[in-house]
């Protein structure tokens, strides 16, 4: 990305695949509808641009490859979701960061929905949501619950369902969460037996706060939360066959 005064605009492009798996679009169809020039590398993008976006939101196992590349440049970046395929490489990108002193962060958009705002300091938080597998969506309700409970978790424990799984999740200080995983369900939460569906604007948040961090190189939350959330993840994802 570039920013020219106050504007940003989606200025380069590099794809590892020039034919998109997902819909077909090669590169240069894509840089031709958003107006982005093609790179012929990761380097010469991250030389030529002014922040990074990394996007490989279905191969996470991608992302350290990626990082090493892009972080050495210095440069503000954000990593998509789920930002690593495991703990200990969620672990080995930060430690990449600090040595190049590269500012980033990763995020699910689920961090940003304002139901979140309302549900207090509960003692049972608990989370309903849908997508193709745990493996790729997991990382949207363990954010939604890690924002919410603020502390290390010291147990879990998976239930499988007919149509999917459950998990009981304890922690340091006492709380305690549940997350609901079900292809056929739609993002809800609830704070101690308090339902409120989620349908805030939180990608648009999103973005916004990807904007707000390129600006002033800050990240709005305390990313220790991101290892956590990583942590959790693999956890969780030990206990279940999908």
């Amino acid at each position: 990305m570039k920013k020219k005064g106050d504007e940003f605009s989606v200025a380069y492009a590099w794809a590892e695949l020039d034919i998109s798996p997902v819909d077909g679009r090669s590169t240069d169809q894509w840089c031709n509808e958003f107006g982005a020039e093609k790179c012929s590398s990761i380097e010469e993008l991250c030389e030529k641009t002014d922040f990074i976006v990394i996007l490989a939101p279905s191969n996470p196992e991608k992302h350290l490859e990626y990082v090493k590349e892009a972080f050495k440049c210095g440069k503000p970046t954000y990593v998509d979701k789920t930002f690593s395929p495991n703990y200990a490489e969620a672990v080995e990108m930060f430690e990449i960061a600090k040595k190049y002193g590269t500012p980033f962060f990763s995020t699910s958009a689920l961090r940003y929905a304002t139901e979140l705002d309302n549900v207090g300091d509960p003692d049972l938080f608990e989370t309903w949501g849908a997508g193709l597998t745990f493996n790729e969506y997991a990382v949207h309700q363990i954010e939604m619950v890690v924002k919410t409970v603020k502390s290390k978790c010291i147990s879990t424990k998976a239930e499988t369902l007919e149509n999917g799984f459950k998990f009981y999740l304890e922690f340091e200080n006492g709380k305690k969460a549940e997350i609901n995983y079900d292809p056929r369900n739609s993002f809800v939460i609830s704070s101690d037996g308090k339902k409120q569906p989620v349908s805030s604007p939180f990608f648009n948040y999103l973005i916004a706060d990807i904007l707000r961090f390129f600006n002033t190189k800050k990240v709005s939350f305390d990313t220790e939360e991101t290892l956590e959330i990583m942590r959790i993840r693999e956890d969780l994802l030990s206990q279940i066959t999908e």
